[in-house]
This record gives structure tokens, C-alpha cells and sequence, in this order.
């Protein structure tokens, strides 16, 4: 592991509870016979995050149980029922505090989006430069996930990180700064939140 690929860690937000998938935690759906987390965290690690935090919220006892986290820092959010920023918030704590020694960003990944894979989360991880960084996969131009952000912008993320808007606040404020990474010939950015949505997993 070079110093460079030791330096951006993946954090991938698993809290979400399926309201709209009947109570179903999203961490636990299936893909392809393995639970979404662990889709994720394989691409995460693919797309060279050798360390990965994981945030876990509804059922997280379950998922623990049931799910191969074997490596990754799994971080509790008690309050994942007040949306994903709670979530983003519980993570970048996490990759601030000695579980994320020598951390300078994190590549931020969402549970429910497993059209998008190691490729466009490589091509995102890419554009790390240094604890300023500041990244997003794009498109046809329009930003979503993943997202890179450099540890310099953590605290200013946490700050703004309420409900179901993450880090969106935050981007909007330093669109300027950020670059965006094309990902449309790679990836496809659905999410799986309703039960119409459950037809993109195998």
C-alpha cells in the first residue's frame, strides 16, 4: 500500500431504514446474493480505499450480524432516523478521530446506489490531490455520487449536514471548487428506495 492510497479512505453511509421498502434496512437488500454493503464495500476497496468506514443505523445489529464487514470501521449512528446527514456527520467523526489516523479524504458512497461501481468510485478517488481536494462524480454534467471531499472540508460538511441533504449545502456554497468527474458511460446513479426501484437488483 503506497502512502498516497493509505491517505483517502472510503466512507459508505448503510443506515438507511427502507421506509419505503416496508421497514427493509437497505444495508441488507440483495444483489447478485450478497447484502448491498457488501457490493459497496467491495467496490469502495476496488476503487483503492484500502480502509473503509462504514455507517450503519437500522437494524445495525442485524447487519452486523449478517453482513461480511471483516476490516472496516463500523460506526453506530443512533440517530440515523433523522436522515443521512446525521449519517455523514456520524462518519466524518469517525475518519476525524483516531480510527482515521492519517486520513487526509474520504470518498463518500451511498448503500443504495449499486449502478454505481469501482470504476466511476476510482475515477472520483483520482482526483485526490491533498486535504483541500474536492470532488464528484457527474452525469451528463450533473453532480451526485460518489463524492470526494478532502479532510479539510470535513468540519465545514458536518456543520451543514442536516436531514436528507448530506453534504449538498456544502457543495452548493463551493461549486467553484469543486471538479467534477464525468461517470455516465460507467455507471448508472438510480437509487433503490421504492419498491419499483427493487427491479435494478439480481
Amino acid at each position: 500500500m503506497t502512502e498516497n492510497e493509505d491517505q483517502v479512505a472510503g466512507l459508505l453511509l448503510a443506515a438507511g431504514g427502507g421506509r419505503r421498502l416496508g421497514g427493509r434496512p437497505k444495508a441488507l437488500l440483495e444483489h447478485r446474493g450478497h447484502p448491498l454493503v457488501e457490493h459497496a464495500i467491495a467496490a469502495l476497496r476496488a476503487a483503492g480505499c484500502a480502509r473503509v468506514h462504514v455507517v450503519l443505523g437500522a437494524r445495525a445489529e442485524t447487519v452486523r450480524a449478517r453482513a461480511a464487514l471483516d476490516g472496516c470501521v463500523v460506526v453506530d449512528n443512533p440517530d440515523w432516523e433523522q436522515g443521512m446527514g446525521s449519517s455523514l456527520r456520524a462518519g466524518l467523526d469517525s475518519l476525524a478521530g483516531p480510527a482515521g489516523a492519517g486520513l487526509r479524504a474520504a470518498l463518500v458512497s451511498l448503500v443504495d446506489q449499486p449502478g454505481i461501481g469501482a470504476e466511476a468510485m476510482a475515477r472520483v478517488r483520482a482526483a485526490y490531490r491533498d486535504e483541500a481536494s474536492l470532488a464528484s462524480a457527474a452525469y451528463a454534467g450533473e453532480r451526485g455520487h460518489p463524492v470526494l471531499l478532502g479532510a479539510a472540508h470535513w468540519a465545514g460538511v458536518s456543520a451543514t449536514a442536516t436531514g436528507d441533504r448530506g453534504a449538498r449545502a456544502y457543495l452548493r456554497e463551493h461549486e467553484a471548487d469543486i471538479t467534477l468527474v464525468e461517470c455516465a458511460d460507467v455507471a448508472r446513479p438510480y437509487d433503490i428506495d421504492t419498491e419499483a426501484d427493487l427491479r435494478h437488483l439480481e
